[in-house]
């Protein structure tokens, strides 16, 4: 049997380490640069590779393909591969045969990180032996090469999910839908939404959904498809008493015999989009039945995650938040939600076709001044022009937080909460959140 594995990062050499134990003849195709780090793996492991190209002869020969997430459905090579009826799958559908222990399937639009690190530590805490893999860390496949873990705790993009036919958690969560990636989905918010829910398309009675019952686009989808997992809705209102929600600023899960209570002002994670996600991860926590006196601990504790609404440090009494994680509208609305103070606003990247009307009364209320930080920003300053007196336009991370102390004063935020992709000016989302920290350390 011959894997092509293409996309030589994470997930794809994690691939290719589990192919070759499991007897794959393996080759790695990756059409851009394989970092130095993965190459040494593949050295490592006599694994056959090629970077900056896609020699066909050796892909369209294959018995299957693994393809990483980042490589569109209309790249040339996957075309011809689906033209010749090859199976393109992503890494979780291609490892998940290889292990009998049960998976965590987390996705959705915004809160997926949070959710996945927060349930996996309260899993960790309560004694559980779980893997955290997916769009997080070590991949999945790699993971399963290795075989050190009882269950696994995944975050699943649309992408990943794409990407399966047979795979199956034994729990899943959608945290919400909005739009999001829709250049991937021909500008069509029906497939996206498609995608998400193929997290629960081959669950049986036995397994569970979890899901924000307060989402219009997930109660819509459900009240007109059928699911057979057995349904766990969490709410901020108390109108469902059937899963978890909140009453009197306290939340109450009824999912196990024996109330579960916890006062939301005792979580370590502030705002409204937080208190569900850690309903979400209350829930699976009751299913893998922690100890109550455990999720609570754990949830006073839990540190929160690198670029999502990370305090940095206060400068000159302003404090400045690193929300670099915030790649769409939706997820800079909960960060503007959670402002108090006047906001000076870092915003701007690769555009996925953003709303801009979402967040425009949240903007009205919080934000005093906008820093532009993209290749270009035409989109923002149309949107923003007549909203905001302040909008200065910058190119680098260092210029746009000098620019933004500049404008901020005492007792006021400066938050980065770019609402875009950053492939324009950055590697990626973890590099301009680190530039970020970095400038603001160097004020």
């Amino acid at each position: 049997m011959r894997l092509v594995v293409l996309g030589g990062g994470e997930s794809g050499v994690g691939t290719a380490i589990l192919g070759k134990k499991k007897g794959y003849d393996v080759f790695v195709s990756d059409f851009g640069k394989i970092k130095n780090n993965y190459k040494e793996v593949l050295a490592l492991n006599k694994l056959a590779w090629e970077e900056e190209q896609h020699t066909e002869e050796l892909i369209l020969n294959a018995d299957v393909v693994m393809k990483s997430p980042g490589i569109p459905d209309k790249s040339p090579i996957i075309v011809k591969l689906k033209e010749k009826g090859i199976p393109v799958i992503s890494e979780i559908e291609f490892a998940s045969p290889f292990t009998d222990v049960e998976t965590i399937g987390i996705t959705g639009s915004n809160g997926k990180t949070t959710t996945t690190m927060l349930t996996h530590h309260i899993l960790k805490q309560g004694g559980l032996n779980m893997g955290l893999a997916g769009n997080i860390g070590k991949s999945f496949a790699w993971q399963v090469a290795e075989n050190k873990s009882e269950g696994y705790v995944l975050e699943l993009s649309s992408f990943q999910l794409d990407g399966i036919t047979k795979y199956r958690p034994h729990i899943a969560v959608i945290t919400n839908i909005s739009p999001d990636h829709l250049d991937r989905y021909n500008y069509n918010y029906d497939l996206y939404i498609a995608a998400k829910f193929r997290i629960t398309m081959n669950q049986t009675e036995d397994d569970y959904l979890i899901y924000d019952d307060d989402d219009e686009v997930i109660k819509n989808w459900l009240e007109n498809n059928k699911v057979k997992a057995k349904k766990i809705p969490f709410s901020l209102s108390g109108k469902n008493k059937k899963g978890i929600y909140v009453k009197d600023n306290t939340i109450v899960s009824n999912i196990k015999k024996g109330e579960f209570t916890m006062p939301i002002n005792e979580l370590s994670l502030e705002g409204k989009h937080n208190v569900k996600n850690a309903m979400a991860a209350i829930s699976v926590a009751q299913l893998k039945n922690i100890r109550k006196k455990t999720i609570f601990e754990s949830l006073t504790n839990f540190q929160g995650v690198e670029h999502r609404l990370e305090k940095v440090l206060k400068i000159q009494n302003v404090e400045y938040i690193n929300d670099s994680k915030a790649t769409n509208t939706n997820s800079t609305y909960y960060a503007l939600d959670s402002m108090t103070a006047p906001t000076v606003w870092i915003v701007g990247g690769v555009d996925k076709g953003n709303d801009y009307n979402e967040i425009m009364q949240l903007v009205r209320e919080k934000v005093k001044a906008i820093v532009c930080l993209g290749v270009d920003n035409s989109k923002i300053i149309s949107a923003f022009s007549n909203v905001v007196d302040v909008m200065v336009e910058t190119t680098s991370m260092t210029e746009a937080v000098k620019i933004a102390q500049k404008m901020a004063e005492k007792g006021d935020t400066v938050l980065l909460s770019p609402a875009c992709a950053s492939f324009d000016l950055f590697e990626s989302y973890e590099d301009r959140g680190k530039q970020f920290k970095a400038a603001v350390q160097n004020l």
